[in-house]
């Protein structure tokens, strides 16, 4: 990982103050990550920021499986529970939340642990993100028209004004279609000659990453356990409370367990479906996530929690 250690006074303090130290625990989903966050941040005195697409959101427990209220008493998180259902999470919100926390922990003096499921988010934080491009009233209403159209009619609009950034992302990538399309609406620039003018800007602080491992067959059973746990809970009846507060048509709906149950309410899937597809597809997603991983990141250390433990002493 390359690290990077000029701070950019428009994102952090310029307070002569010592930055914390940032670490990030990767790994599969249902490794553990979480738990040893808890048990790292006891230990070493840190805070921790949940890096997951679930958890950021309120009213959504059962399905983001988001730490409990006594485990956040003695222990300060940081994006959890800032979104309503119906909103949009993104990489921005992610890197704005994670600045937030870098300037309390360097006013507590703690070191700040990255953990959750958002590999991809982690990777474009410290990678960087060209910034947003301002429009005016008539780029945003081309905005707002864009976001009506179906994925499908968004790729074929991006292939008309950029074929060259359409082919090195893939029809189905929401986020990078989305992202392209707000960039031609509010700038009216083609993607390929924004991101080329208006190059990323690494994250300013350098960030330790240490992969959890985890045997396969173990992480599977896992898997089941936590898909039966949710049943048990009440996932179903949290996803109904979201189709009546929200509708279908919300962000969540897009992950895996809300978006099995939505199915199951729809009439589309029975209950023992339900739960075989809960667990199928979270043990495709982990492997997904293995190999973004393992492709994406160079890590200080890998190993199981306890050695993870050892090594920080």
């Amino acid at each position: 990982m390359k690290l990077h250690s000029h701070i950019p006074s428009n994102n952090l303090s310029s307070s002569t103050k010592q930055y914390p130290k940032i670490i990030a625990i990767i790994g599969a989903t249902c490794s553990g990550k979480s738990s040893l966050a808890i048990q790292i941040a006891e230990k070493i005195n840190a805070s921790i920021f949940s890096l997951d697409s679930l958890s950021i959101y309120k009213e959504i427990y059962i399905a983001s499986a988001k730490p409990k209220e006594e485990e956040r008493k003695h222990i300060k998180h940081f994006a959890l529970d800032i979104l309503k259902p119906d909103s949009k999470v993104n990489v921005g919100i992610f890197l704005d939340l994670l600045y937030e926390a870098v300037e309390s922990c360097k006013q507590d003096d703690k070191t700040l642990l990255i953990v959750g499921g958002s590999s991809f988010y982690l990777k474009s934080i410290i990678n960087g993100l060209s910034p947003k491009p301002h429009g005016d009233s008539s780029g945003n209403a081309l905005l707002n028209e864009l976001s009506t159209q179906s994925l499908a009619e968004q790729y074929r609009f991006l292939c008309t004004i950029d074929s060259e950034y359409a082919r090195k992302i893939q029809r189905t990538d929401s986020y990078r279609i989305s992202r392209a399309l707000e960039i031609f609406a509010l700038s009216r620039q083609c993607p390929s000659d924004f991101f080329a003018n208006n190059p990323p800007k690494p994250f300013p602080l350098p960030i330790t990453c240490y992969q959890l491992l985890i045997n396969k067959a173990l992480l599977h059973k896992r898997i089941e356990a936590r898909t039966s746990a949710m049943l048990q809970e009440g996932i179903i009846d949290e996803a109904q409370m979201l189709i009546n507060s929200y509708g279908i048509d919300i962000q969540p709906f897009k992950s895996i367990g809300l978006k099995e149950c939505l199915a199951f309410l729809q009439g589309k899937i029975n209950k023992q479906e339900l739960e075989a597809l809960i667990n199928i597809h979270t043990k495709q997603l982990a492997k997904r996530q293995k190999t973004f991983n393992k492709t994406q990141f160079q890590y200080i250390y890998e190993g199981d929690s306890q050695s993870i433990i050892e090594s920080l002493e």
